[in-house]
């Protein structure tokens, strides 16, 4: 059985009126949620409570989920447009994290020391390409932003991002090549690339 599969199957144990089937669903996205949030957002405070409305406002839908995407699709693009109206209603700015997840579940800082053989200047070095990265997204139009920050941090397929932002997936594709563009702009400096020189 599928993740997808399993999904659709505690989606329609909490059409019935399963509360245990929801709180499973939470369980499993919970953390994703969270990483997406932490990405978009500066404080923890913000990003927990954004992830609850998140999933009140999931739970509220259900019963009008028709399976059309995914669940966790479906899930991602509540989280973007109840973490977008947050902001416009109090007139921030996403941001990206600087924080890092393994596939084992470590989380690590920018600033954390990955490798012990790190000299002082690869530290600086590595740190100076992970702000001006940070920066660059965070600088992005929105669209541009979410895009990028959908694909290369959370792993979306291309089609997923089409599904989670409500765009044909061409236009998916050109979002992530401007973001990537503006982005291999900001680095060039900081490579000591001249900016003639395509990446």
């Amino acid at each position: 059985m599928s993740d997808r599969d399993v999904d659709a199957e505690l989606v329609a144990r909490v059409q019935k009126g399963d509360k245990r089937a929801f709180d499973l669903l939470v369980l499993k996205y919970q953390r994703k949620i969270m990483r997406l949030l932490s990405r978009m957002l500066n404080n923890q405070a913000e990003v927990e409570d954004i992830a609850q409305e998140t999933f009140i406002k999931a739970y509220r839908a259900l019963p009008q989920f028709r399976g059309e995407s995914a669940f966790y699709t479906w899930l991602y693009r509540i989280a973007i447009n109840t973490a977008r109206n947050w902001l416009s209603s109090n007139q921030r700015k996403m941001l990206v994290s600087d924080t890092f997840e393994t596939k084992e579940g470590e989380t690590f800082s920018q600033s954390d020391n990955l490798i012990d053989i790190d000299t002082p200047e690869s530290r600086m070095v590595s740190s100076e390409i992970a702000q001006t990265v940070n920066k660059a997204i965070e600088d992005l139009p929105e669209d541009l932003r979410t895009a990028i920050v959908l694909r290369e941090m959370e792993g979306l397929s291309y089609e997923e991002i089409a599904q989670t932002m409500e765009c044909p997936i061409g236009t998916v594709r050109s979002r992530i090549f401007r973001a990537r563009e503006a982005i291999a702009a900001r680095l060039k400096p900081v490579l000591g690339q001249d900016n003639d020189r395509r990446w």
